[in-house]
């Protein structure tokens, strides 16, 4: 009797645990910046490794910051509305390309286009890691202070945009 009872009490207490699960939004994942300045980082840029991007190159300016890679799916879903996004609001976005292959990386925007600003190269994925990222892509909007205002994983699209990022953009704008 009793190999059936410790199997029978796990299910009772695994059964509320997922119900809670299905039930979270995970979009909504926390970022320990939101509202503080964003993480230290000095990078190669992608195209030229004898140039750098790093934090300063996020202050002055209300910009953003897209984590993004080759081998990430969404990262293809969003790119086409990320050059749209580039030529039409004027705000800078700036990447980050994360856990790639230098090659793979440069081919993908020589094919796609290449809506940053600049791309920093972090092959191992360090900077990702000091940016809280848990997977690509990620887009954080950056004030003009260099704070972190709101993070977004997932693929950017109009509706995301629409709904989370014009409306905070517009009050940082006042």
């Amino acid at each position: 009797m009793n190999k059936y009872l410790l199997p029978l009490v796990a299910v009772v207490i695994l059964i509320p645990i997922l119900i809670l699960g299905l039930g979270s939004d995970p979009s909504q994942l926390p970022s320990q910046y939101i509202g503080k300045p964003a993480p230290e980082f000095d990078l190669p840029t992608l195209k030229d490794p004898e140039k750098r991007i790093s934090t300063a190159n996020l202050s002055g300016e209300i910009s953003l910051v897209n984590i993004w890679a080759t081998w990430c799916a969404g990262c293809r879903a969003e790119h086409s509305f990320l050059i749209k996004l580039s030529e039409e609001t004027g705000i800078p976005i700036y990447a980050i390309n994360w856990r790639d292959n230098r090659p793979d990386a440069l081919k993908w925007l020589a094919q796609l286009g290449d809506p940053y600003v600049a791309s920093g190269y972090d092959e191992d994925g360090r900077v990702g890691i000091d940016w809280g990222v848990y997977g690509a892509p990620e887009t954080f909007l950056v004030n003009a202070n260099g704070h972190v205002v709101f993070r977004y994983p997932g693929p950017m699209n109009p509706s995301v945009w629409e709904r989370e990022f014009a409306p905070r953009i517009a009050e940082l704008n006042k």
